[in-house]
């Protein structure tokens, strides 16, 4: 088992830049969703992720800090822009594409919107190693716990979590392959 390390406010902040600087590019990512209480069969997904390091200051960074209604537009440290488009398996679905920014302050990540809202929501992050971050966010009466692990130059590995008034409802497994 790991625990997570514990860093000063400053280091903290530094290792989430360094992580969103080595994350920025290309990525294909496949990945499977685990739907514990009704044991349908896994959902696989394939999506293709652009990741774009924002340093502070940058106005999409100004735009969020708005969003969230601070008063310092300034008030984020780095941050990340993804997009992605995505390719469900088996079902006859449209490709789903999307954005969301990220923004770094203190040991909070603050985002324009949430994985099932358009609301801007945020996450309290930590890491286990520098190459392994961990968030946990809620809304709407859930929770998802999510650990990205950088493997190398080359890949990451994500899992997702999702729980609902204590129990958990899905896992989503992802392996990630960067592409540039």
């Amino acid at each position: 088992m790991t625990f997570p390390v514990q860093i000063d406010r400053v280091s903290t902040e530094a290792l989430v830049e360094q992580f969103f600087r080595k994350t920025e590019g290309r990525w294909k990512s496949v990945r499977r969703y685990y739907r514990l209480q009704t044991g349908e069969p896994p959902q696989e997904v394939t999506s293709f992720i652009d990741i774009e390091f924002l340093n502070a200051g940058h106005s999409r960074l100004v735009q969020l800090a708005h969003r969230h209604e601070f008063e310092d537009e300034m008030a984020f440290v780095c941050g990340s822009y993804i997009t992605w488009e995505s390719h469900y398996e088996g079902v006859s679905r449209k490709p789903a594409k999307g954005s969301t920014v990220f923004g770094v302050k203190g040991e909070r990540l603050y985002r324009d919107r949430g994985f099932a809202t358009p609301k801007p929501v945020t996450a309290r992050y930590e890491f286990r190693n520098a190459d392994t971050m961990c968030l946990y966010t809620e809304y709407n009466n859930s929770q998802f716990e999510e650990e990205i692990k950088l493997i190398g130059s080359k890949y990451r590995t994500r899992q997702t979590i999702i729980s609902r008034d204590g129990e958990e409802l899905t896992i989503g497994q992802y392996l990630e392959t960067r592409l540039f």
